[in-house]
């Protein structure tokens, strides 16, 4: 078979304005950045009918579970039976892009193209990002540096400089000193883990993005208090106008020619694993069926989707769609990963748990349709595959086995028929905690509910900032925990549907710009490094300008 940039290469696209002219958008609205990508701009009003469908995944494995691939699928094969979809995902980074997981605009025949540009600059929206970000940082020092007349105490700075790359060498600098600046201790962070990108993917508007912005928190001053962005000068509206263009969604098509509109890019393990608010407000507008996607498993991107930017949107899913593979559900249960494409129904039933405690979570603590999707592999015996459609049914959902890998919208169309169907059930979200409640409890509510703990357990500094953040009237708002994604825990180790254990959260960091509070459990990295062998070994240019390696 071909490869995923060999297919994507070989794909005969359709005009960017035959795309928007199929979803009914008036090229008025449209700005193109070339012939096969442009940048939405739709009224702010305007009704959003589509039924929304969220795709989420179980704990993620090595094997790897094509969620995104699968929300591509999905997209397609509701096309493929007669319904005007659309999909609303995530922009890569280039940090994962050159480095062990690859790129985002799924696999196989299951693609959103021009896949090497989404993969790669696209139209610049994470440069944008980073350059609000690190203006922002060169304001707050430079103020520091002519006299920092709010009084800044440069050992309690919170926020940092960015890029979009993984550099192990810019965790942890030295800056500023001889005459060059305030020498003080500094970091950098991944561009999609940065409060900006946050804000961003959660502004609802022009207006809210400024505030968001304003919001940012900088850092305490001399006395204690918060220092936000807004108390430096100029810096909210110069950051504003930097992300002007990056506020506009951006419209691509997957290879059957679907609408694609793709848009931010938080990574979930860190913060909320959800493209915007904007391109999902588009994607809702244009079809009568909206497919997005959340990061990692449903113990995190899912949980984050629908108790964060749910709220902040005033948005929910029609149905949610849960990713599995026989291989995954394996290797959950105890399979050596070498033994994975062996039939193993022991293996299987013991990490089936892992899927059941997703679907459940969807079904009784958010109340909402849950259709599994199992991404088929060639290996999946008859046995095994009918121990889940039979386990899953017993559950009180369905199981539909997909081929959008191999076959992209006819492999997905069984799939879309079982979504359909899930979106005519009427719902109401309920959500996992209460705003108004403490954050410890709302920690708790999480663990307990979601990930299948016994509660939370706080370091001294994790506490004492709780009660800082609540004594300065901020404590109600979402919580986003920051932990494996490996591990419905906060031990990556302990696989399938752990019980007994409590997660430990050693850092509580408020975000008031994106206005959640993190709760950092487990060892989390703001700025990844490369691996022994990074995906960029592998990418090259050729002279007739054929990009080979991209995945």
């Amino acid at each position: 078979m071909l490869s995923d940039i060999e297919i994507a290469e070989s794909a005969k696209l359709q005009d960017i304005r035959d795309i928007a002219k199929k979803a009914g958008i008036a090229e008025s609205y449209l700005e193109p950045y070339g012939k096969y990508k442009a940048k939405l701009c739709l009224p702010k009003d305007g009704e959003r009918n589509a039924k929304l469908i969220l795709v989420t995944a179980i704990n993620p494995t090595s094997s790897g579970e094509g969620k995104t691939t699968v929300s591509i699928g999905l997209a397609d094969g509701l096309q493929k039976i007669g319904k005007r979809a659309c999909l609303a995902l995530r922009e890569p980074s280039l940090g994962p892009v050159f480095g062990i997981k690859g790129g985002a605009a799924g696999g196989g025949y299951a693609q959103v193209v021009p896949m090497a540009e989404i993969n790669l600059h696209f139209t610049g929206d994470l440069h944008a990002i980073t350059a609000a970000n690190n203006l922002l940082c060169a304001l707050m020092d430079n103020h520091i540096f002519r006299g920092n007349a709010l009084g800044i105490d440069v050992n309690n700075i919170y926020f940092h400089r960015c890029m979009d790359m993984n550099e192990r060498q810019l965790i942890n600098v030295m800056t500023g000193g001889k005459g060059r600046g305030v020498e003080r201790e500094d970091h950098f962070d991944i561009t999609a883990a940065s409060e900006v990108m946050a804000v961003l993917c959660l502004a609802t508007d022009i207006d809210d993005l400024k505030r968001r912005l304003g919001n940012i928190i900088v850092g305490l001053n001399m006395d204690g208090d918060y220092v936000r962005a807004k108390d430096i000068p100029g810096a909210v509206g110069s950051m504003a106008v930097l992300l002007k263009e990056a506020m506009k969604p951006n419209l691509v098509q997957t290879l059957e020619g679907t609408p694609a509109i793709i848009h931010g890019g938080p990574f979930a393990n860190i913060a909320h694993g959800c493209n915007s608010v904007q391109a999902t407000y588009a994607a809702m507008k244009i079809a009568d069926y909206a497919v997005t996607e959340a990061g990692f498993g449903a113990d995190l991107g899912a949980e984050k989707f629908l108790d964060t930017k749910c709220r902040a949107a005033g948005i929910e899913p029609n149905c949610v769609v849960i990713v599995a593979t026989v291989k995954a559900l394996k290797l959950h249960g105890g399979a050596a990963k070498e033994t994975l494409s062996e039939e193993n129904l022991t293996a299987l039933a013991a990490g089936m748990p892992n899927l059941l405690k997703h679907i459940e979570n969807i079904k009784n603590v958010y109340k909402k349709p849950v259709v599994v999707a199992m991404n088929r592999f060639a290996t999946d015996t008859q046995a095994e595959t009918d121990y889940v459609i039979e386990t899953v049914r017993a559950a009180g959902s369905v199981a539909v086995f997909t081929d959008v890998f191999l076959k992209g919208g006819e492999g997905g169309k069984a799939l879309a028929e079982e979504v359909v169907k899930a979106c005519e059930i009427p719902s109401t979200m309920e959500y996992a905690y209460d705003l108004n409640d403490g954050i410890c409890k709302k920690i708790n509510d999480v663990v307990q509910k979601i990930y299948g703990g016994e509660g939370a357990d706080f370091s001294e500094e994790a506490l004492a900032k709780i009660a800082d953040i609540e004594a300065k009237g901020e404590g109600n708002l979402p919580i986003i925990i920051a932990k494996t994604q490996y591990s419905l825990s906060d031990n990556a180790e302990l696989l399938g549907r752990p019980t007994g254990f409590r997660i430990f959260v050693k850092d509580v960091v408020l975000k008031g710009g994106a206005g959640f509070i993190v709760a950092i459990a487990g060892k989390i990295m703001l700025m990844p490094g490369l691996g022994v062998h990074p995906a960029a070994e592998k990418i090259d240019l050729l002279s007739d300008g054929t990009i080979v390696g991209l995945s």
